[in-house]
């Protein structure tokens, strides 16, 4: 705006010296009056400034103009922008709705893994049932249960056809007696069927015997199949993944069968896969076990030691470096102690493997959490300061539950981290057999 007004002011000044020039020219002054000098400068002013004010005026009018096209384009570059905002909220809001979905996705994915395994389980455990029972009785007794089941119901479904038919025979039979002449004849013929009638109940009667018979031995079979359920994963080493088996002084649990670290009937009591899991956790939950199956978890100390203390078992440790090798430790007799002895390490055996016998150190100390203080460190609870339950002693070697990433390690004095690791037991003897 300052250089605009500068500009006019020039230009005045420059007309204002034309028309000095102007009426300076010529050989003799003027010798005009008033009236004719107004008129002679309004015709001079007329021909020098008329054209520089419409100039001007033109100017201006452009100026508007420009400054209202400068007007409308601020205003369509903030309608832009609120568009533009608009577009980036619903990509946001877009983003977001596949994520759901992606999630929901995963979880049907989820779902339908479960469904199969969970008919995987069935088929194995029907297998199983089938390989334990001695010569194939209980199978055999099974089904033939089953056929005589289902003789004795066709039989009952007969009788009961039979018995309806006479009852009809007699209802027509006693219709008939008032107009039959022969009234002896017809008492003759109701006393058999009464006969017949007998029979039959005293047959219906001994089929229930039966059935009731035939039931009793389904559960008395069904009993022994308990009895006889296994207690490690061995008779499951064509079929890996969840099983049950039997524990003395326990029961029934649950535990994950695998045969593929190092061979058949191997129980995982111990798995990092991938950190999913806090093993910073107080001795209840170590006594009890935790965690998942199909991630990480802890299969538990009073379950590790009722097992361990029932048979002779050896102790297999698989551990995958973050480079993707592969290494593992060896005992031929693992076993741990009772709670009274803090599930101490009592016994390892013979070490053999490519990692080194880094649990060695650790044997005979009972186990340790940040709520139970059993290490041998006399500065500080090693369980409470590396946030992991464990068999320390001052502190570790080696330590499978210590949290997910760099502090995953088989031995503190190389530095190779660990991504997977597992803690796999097995009855000895069944090796040899």
């Amino acid at each position: 705006m300052g250089r605009q007004i500068i500009l006019n002011a020039v230009l005045l000044l420059i007309v204002y010296e034309i028309f000095l020039l102007a009426t300076a020219t010529g050989e003799e002054p003027c010798q005009l009056t008033n009236k004719q000098i107004d008129e002679q400068c309004r015709s001079y002013a007329d021909k020098i400034f008329k054209p520089i004010l419409v100039y001007l005026e033109k100017s201006e009018i452009k100026k508007k103009k420009i400054i209202q096209l400068n007007s409308n384009l601020m205003e369509k570059y903030r309608e832009i922008v609120r568009v533009y905002e608009k577009v980036m909220k619903e990509t946001f809001q877009l983003d977001e709705y596949k994520n759901k979905i992606l999630k929901q996705q995963n979880s049907l994915q989820l779902c339908e893994n479960k469904v199969n395994k969970s008919k995987t389980e069935i088929n194995s455990q029907t297998e199983i049932i089938e390989k334990l029972t001695p010569n194939m009785t209980f199978s055999e007794n099974i089904v033939k249960c089953k056929d005589e089941l289902e003789e004795k119901s066709k039989d009952l479904e007969t009788l009961e056809l039979q018995f309806n038919n006479i009852n009809s025979s007699l209802n027509e039979h006693n219709k008939n007696i008032s107009s039959n002449e022969n009234f002896q004849n017809a008492m003759e013929y109701q006393k058999t069927i009464e006969l017949k009638l007998k029979e039959n109940k005293a047959k219906l009667v001994e089929k229930e015997k039966e059935y009731q018979l035939c039931q009793a031995k389904v559960s008395e079979l069904n009993a022994t199949a308990k009895e006889t359920s296994p207690s490690d994963c061995i008779p499951f080493g064509e079929h890996p993944g969840i099983h049950q088996i039997k524990v003395s002084g326990i029961g029934f649990i649950d535990v994950l069968c695998d045969s593929q670290a190092a061979g058949p009937g191997w129980i995982v009591i111990q798995q990092r896969i991938g950190g999913s899991e806090s093993f910073n956790l107080d001795w209840a939950n170590y006594r009890r076990g935790f965690g998942a199956f199909d991630e990480d978890f802890f299969l538990g100390l009073e379950k590790i030691y009722r097992l361990t203390n029932s048979r002779h078992y050896e102790l297999y440790v698989h551990m995958v470096s973050a480079d993707g090798k592969v290494y593992y430790a060896h005992y031929d007799h693992f076993k741990i102690s009772d709670e009274d002895h803090g599930y101490a390490l009592s016994s390892l055996g013979k070490f053999n493997g490519t990692a080194g016998d880094e649990l060695r150190i650790h044997e005979y100390m009972r186990f340790s959490t940040f709520d139970r203080d059993n290490d041998m460190n006399n500065r500080l609870n090693c369980a409470d300061f590396y946030a992991s339950g464990w068999w320390y002693r001052n502190c570790f070697n080696c330590n499978l539950n210590a949290v997910y990433g760099q502090d995953l390690r088989w031995s503190t004095y190389f530095t190779r981290v660990i991504k997977e690791a597992k803690m796999l037991i097995r009855p000895k003897e069944e090796k040899n057999k």
